[in-house]
């Protein structure tokens, strides 16, 4: 039977964003700009290329400036028509959301990635649903939630983006215990959250995109907090893959961590320079500055 079709997606853009203060301190992280498109526009264009119709974003207070980038602007659509600007109104209209296709629901006290999903229970109801994490930006031929969704066609049950890293560097992330190892799928009979180097099951960490069943509401329903206090996404997806219906999937695509300063600036300069408007004076500009620091050495 195949699985049912993954229409909603919730993007938990909650947080406080500390590690790029002074500059969160009035603009949500989600709003910081990548190149010319805030973080967020990149999980939605996604999102939409894989089909999702529904956007269920968990929010807390200060994050009026994320609502209203979702919004019409009349002034300055008005302006841009007078002046004959129709290029920048194509652009607009990416940021554009139809009524009743955006929702917001308020995480009040910041208690994890688990307990931020959990908030849009009401809204999933009993469909599978899609999760993003906008920190997460994948550079992908194809949009890395659309190959996800064409595997979990095949698959159903709860599926993530799954990619390799160092043995060392897998206490930072959720990495999948592996059953059966099929190449771009993977049957997960568990996951760990942040295990130490010397207990981690694998070095297949998972990443910010997930499709996942309703049972998972369900599941974190009944968890108690977990690693670092909060109530942890992964282990509702461990109660899960004991049906043996939990994969991970190795996407097709580099993912940037822009939740660090460091990630962020790495991202800045792979799509500064994938833009053909950009490209040649900024790659110029690169390789000056590569130059430079040669001759200083």
């Amino acid at each position: 039977m195949k699985p049912k079709k993954v229409t909603k997606a919730v993007f938990p853009v909650a947080g406080m964003g500390t590690r790029f203060l002074p500059a969160t301190k009035s603009i949500p992280k989600e709003i910081m700009t990548l190149v010319d498109r805030p973080l967020i526009q990149y999980a939605i264009d996604e999102a939409r290329a894989a089909g999702i119709k529904e956007f269920i974003f968990v929010t807390s207070r200060g994050k009026s400036a994320l609502e209203d980038y979702f919004d019409h602007a009349p002034e300055l659509e008005s302006e841009l028509r007078k002046k004959g600007k129709t290029d920048l109104l194509e652009v607009l209209k990416d940021t554009n959301m139809d009524s009743g296709a955006i929702a917001y629901v308020r995480q009040n006290r910041p208690m994890g990635l688990g307990h931020a999903v959990w908030c849009a229970r009401r809204l999933i109801g009993d469909e599978p649903f899609a999760v993003l994490l906008p920190d997460d930006v994948i550079a992908a031929e194809k949009p890395c939630l659309q190959q996800m969704v064409e595997a979990y066609e095949q698959t159903g049950g709860c599926m993530v983006a799954a990619m390799e890293v160092a043995p060392d560097k897998a206490k930072l992330y959720g990495v999948l215990d592996i059953a059966e190892d099929m190449g771009a799928i993977v049957l997960a009979k568990g996951l760990v959250e942040k295990p130490k180097t010397e207990e981690a099951p694998s070095n297949l960490a998972v990443i910010g995109r997930y499709i996942l069943s309703p049972k998972v509401m369900t599941n974190l329903n009944k968890l108690k907090q977990g690693v670092g206090g909060e109530i942890q996404l992964t282990d509702a997806i461990h109660e899960e893959s004991k049906s043996g219906k939990v994969f991970g999937y190795r996407f097709r695509g580099h993912r940037y961590d822009c939740g660090s300063k460091a990630g962020f600036l790495q991202a800045t300069v792979a799509f500064g320079l994938s833009r053909p408007d950009l490209r040649e004076e900024f790659g110029a500009y690169l390789n000056d500055m590569v130059a430079l620091q040669k001759a200083a050495q």
